[in-house]
């Protein structure tokens, strides 16, 4: 039962953390293709697109995750989608570039150091034990998708010492 409540947890942290994400840059799309642009990793040609896909995929990952359906898979694709941005801002960081993450809106320059990098590197990898999580454990209450699906029940039968 313990192994669910926690799952649950995860589950809506994890959801929270890319409806946020998701909210913050889909509400302003000039500003995520700054962040994108920042990077100095992709063609022109494909900042505006990625610019525009990501949102959208961290909100339908926020969605389907906080639901409850496909959410072994959503956890799988939250695992791929966290490890490059983990690998992105590494880059950045290697690079000596000094910018903003633009994880949950903004993005962009900034006067940042090594500091915030590696506090958004945690951050991302704590988010990918939630992800990790729900990999192992995507049972939960509250689920609507019949692979994630799990009650709350107590168990009622005694427990018989011999």
């Amino acid at each position: 039962m313990a192994i669910r409540i926690v799952s649950l947890v995860a589950r809506l942290g994890l959801a929270a953390v890319w409806l946020i994400s998701g909210g913050l840059k889909f509400l302003d799309p000039m500003q995520t293709k700054i962040a994108v642009r920042a990077y100095q990793l992709l063609p022109e040609s494909l900042v505006g697109p990625v610019a525009t896909a990501l949102p959208l995929v961290e909100i339908v990952l926020g969605l389907l995750i906080l639901v409850g359906l496909a959410v072994r898979v959503s956890a799988a694709v939250s695992v791929v989608i966290l490890t490059v941005l983990i690998a992105v801002i590494i880059s950045v960081w290697a690079r000596g570039l000094s910018i903003d993450c633009g994880c949950f809106g903004g993005g962009g320059v900034a006067d940042v150091g090594a500091w915030d990098y590696l506090k958004e590197i945690l951050r991302d990898l704590g988010f990918m034990a939630l992800a990790v999580w729900l990999l192992v454990f995507p049972r939960s209450p509250l689920a609507l998708g019949p692979g994630s699906r799990a009650a709350f029940s107590v168990d009622t039968q005694p427990s018989v010492a011999r």
